[in-house]
Formats: structure tokens, C-alpha cells, sequence
């Protein structure tokens, strides 16, 4: 075989190595960096890594199955969306005699016209039945009339 070609075969051999030692190291840090943003567990998180460096693509392929679902900002994100959800539940009103949804600022619920809140005579603020004063103007109850 002529000198030429052996030294253009191994010039090819040799950047067809460094390719594939190239792409076998991002996909231990792709793995790597990955498995970071899906689970916090140490043992996990080198377990993952250690299965695409040690099995390269296959290793790849078996941790696209195994891996988590979905991102801790995702699940942080979804768990805070939730939270939300319920809250906006909670904070809904409703009527302590027939259960009808009831707005914050009604005085009698429009269903069965029980009484939910008085008017203050001296600010005209809506005050609770439990209150016995007007927190905005300092009125006791008693004086206010209601």
C-alpha cells in the first residue's frame, strides 16, 4: 500500500476516533446535567451517568426509559399550580345556610336571603356577624345600630 494512502487512512481513522470519543463524552454530560434537573438524589444522579459512560448509546437508550418524567422546575411549577387551585377553592364563600356561592362583598346571600354581613352606620364598611366593633372606624357594634 502506497505511504500516501496509509497516512490518509490514518488521518481518517483518527478523526473518526476523536469524533466518536467527542460524542461519547456530551453524552455523558447531557446525561449527566439531565438526570440533575430531575432528581436531586446523589445515587441516582451517578447511577444514570455511570450507565451511559460504561454502555454509551445503548446506556443512552436505557436511561431515556428509566429516566424521571419530568423536571423538578416542572414538578415545582405544577405542585405551586396546584397549590393555587386549592386555594382559589378555599378562598370561595358560601352561604352558612344553603351552601350557594356567595361573593365577598354581599350582605345577604341572593339564593335564601340569609344575612351575612352588616353595614357599619358610621363608615358604611361591611363588618362580620362575629364582630362586635367596625375595625375601619373603631364603632362598637352595639352603637351602630346593627
Amino acid at each position: 500500500m502506497p505511504k500516501g494512502i496509509e497516512i490518509i487512512i490514518q488521518i481518517t481513522v483518527a478523526l473518526l476516533g476523536a469524533y466518536v470519543t467527542a460524542l461519547w463524552f456530551s453524552l455523558v454530560v447531557w446525561t449527566f446535567r439531565d438526570i440533575q434537573k430531575r432528581t436531586r438524589d446523589v445515587i441516582v444522579q451517578v447511577l444514570a451517568t455511570l450507565l451511559v459512560l460504561l454502555f454509551n448509546l445503548p446506556g443512552l437508550l436505557l436511561y431515556s426509559v428509566l429516566r424521571p418524567p419530568e423536571t423538578l422546575a416542572e414538578a415545582y411549577a405544577r405542585s405551586l399550580e396546584e397549590e393555587s387551585l386549592i386555594q382559589d377553592i378555599e378562598e370561595r364563600q358560601a352561604c352558612p345556610n344553603c351552601k350557594h356561592r356567595v361573593e365577598p362583598d354581599f350582605i345577604i346571600c341572593p339564593s335564601c336571603k340569609t344575612v351575612l354581613k352588616n353595614v357599619c352606620s358610621n363608615c358604611s364598611r361591611l363588618l362580620y356577624l362575629g364582630w362586635n366593633a367596625c375595625p375601619y372606624c373603631g364603632k362598637d357594634k352595639e352603637q351602630s345600630g346593627n
